[in-house]
Order: structure tokens, then sequence, then C-alpha cells
């Protein structure tokens, strides 16, 4: 039975552990401060380091923030700035992600087959039922999101990116700076607004809140959300990295 190294990185931290083939966390999970600056070396570095402390495992699934398509880097938000998230972005490091093979970087310094995804569908991985159509939507940092049909991870599209307002994006209104700003009451009621004003977009079968910030909404918002959107614990992030190998289809071979 093959074990996974399941890695969620984020813009504040990457955590990680090691799966069984059901799922199941075979060690604690470990998390690290993510560091700043982090050109891809020190991405890798920092990867193998968390992963030597952790028992030895078969295979390695990694969630990471941005655009990323077959195991390349379109665009990452946080990794290019000089300090985390929202702070300046750094040229050098836009030129050093940008079409970065993670996923071949990733296998060749572990030794292992290697899937790289964005982290909110290897969140959505471990969480959905796999039929219909259904999305995910995560909050921390940020906006996170993913789009699964019949089980099948779609092409991945940079919502949180998406203007919501003028001038303003997904990604601004609804991340930790705004929770912070206006309180988790109001800010419990802007996610509601942001769900029924996607609602018409996708028109999904069922919609997962995740990431951080999920068990921050207030109840009485989530109820009047629907029966058609469900909160889910953050730990889904490192769960999926196990079911994630199943649901990327034929589009994309993890495989070295």
């Amino acid at each position: 039975m093959a074990t996974t190294l399941a890695i969620d990185c984020g813009g504040g931290g990457i955590k990680a552990s090691v799966l069984d083939a059901a799922g199941t966390m075979r060690a604690r999970p470990l998390r690290v401060p993510t560091p700043y600056p982090l050109p891809p070396s020190l991405f890798v570095t920092t990867l193998l380091d968390l992963g030597a402390r952790l028992p030895a495992a078969d295979r390695l699934t990694v969630g990471m923030p941005g655009m990323i398509r077959h195991g390349v880097v379109v665009a990452t938000p946080h990794y290019v700035t000089r300090s985390g998230p929202r702070s300046r972005v750094d040229p050098d490091l836009v030129a050093e992600w940008s079409g970065y093979d993670a996923r071949g970087a990733l296998a060749e310094a572990f030794g292992m087959p290697a899937l790289v995804l964005n982290d909110a569908e290897v969140h959505g991985a471990g969480v959905v039922a796999g039929t219909g159509c259904e999305l995910v939507l995560t909050l921390g940092t940020g906006l996170g999101s993913a789009l699964f049909d019949g089980g099948t991870i779609a092409p991945h599209l940079e919502l949180s990116h998406a203007p919501v307002r003028w001038n303003t994006t997904y990604d601004t209104y609804v991340g930790e700076p705004e929770r912070r700003r206006l309180g988790d009451a109001f800010w419990s009621r802007r996610i509601r607004q942001v769900v029924d004003g996607l609602r018409p977009v996708f028109r999904w079968d069922r919609l997962y809140l995740g990431g951080g910030n999920s068990r921050l909404i207030r109840p009485e918002q989530v109820a009047r959300m629907g029966d058609d959107v469900v909160v889910v614990p953050n730990t889904a992030g490192i769960v999926g990295g196990v079911r994630a190998w199943d649901l990327v289809g034929d589009r994309y071979d993890p495989t070295p």
C-alpha cells in the first residue's frame, strides 16, 4: 500500500504529514512558517527539511498557491514578494517562479513521483463527493478556488484575481486583512454575499468552504447560504494529498 507525503503550502505556513492509502495520517502534522523571501531553491529545501522529519513515503503531493499547470508554476501570488503576502513584489522572484517546473524539481529532490497542484485543488480532493459540479473555496490569506466535474479536477482558474468591485479583487475582499479589519460578524456577511454572487456563475451542485478561516464564518450566515453549502475542516489540505492522484484525470501525468 502506497504512502503519501502530503505538503500544504500557504502564504503564512507550510504543513505536512504522511498518509496511508486510505488517507489516514500516519504521523502528527508538522508546520513551519513560510520563509521570505522565497526563491524556488529555498522552497525545495524547506519542503525537504520538513519531509525529513516525517516517516518515509512512496510519493509526494504538494499544494501551493497560484496558477499551476501540469506541475509548472504560471504565477504564484505570495512567493514572489519580499516579506510575505501583500508586501512588495520582487521582480527577480517573479522571473524565477514564472515557468518553474515545481513537479520536476520536487520529484528529483525527493526521489519519488510527485504531484503538484494548486492548494485549493488538493484541499478539494479531500472533501468532494465526486458527483456533479462541485466548487471549493478556501478562505485564508486570500481566496483559493477549485472546480470539480464528476470528481475530476477542472482546469484551474484564478478566481481570486477577478474583480468583485471597483479596483478590488476577491483575494482582497475576503482575505485575512479584511477579516481582521471588519471583524468576524461583518466578514461572515461578506462571505455570504460572495457566495450569493457566485451561485449563478457556477450553478454548483455543492459548494465547500474550507481553509483556515472557514471555521470563523458565523453559523447564522452559513444557514442563510443554503443546504448546498458545506463548511469543511482545514485538514483537508493534507488529507486530499492521497485522493488527488485519482482526480487529476488524463490531462496530467504525475509520474517523473
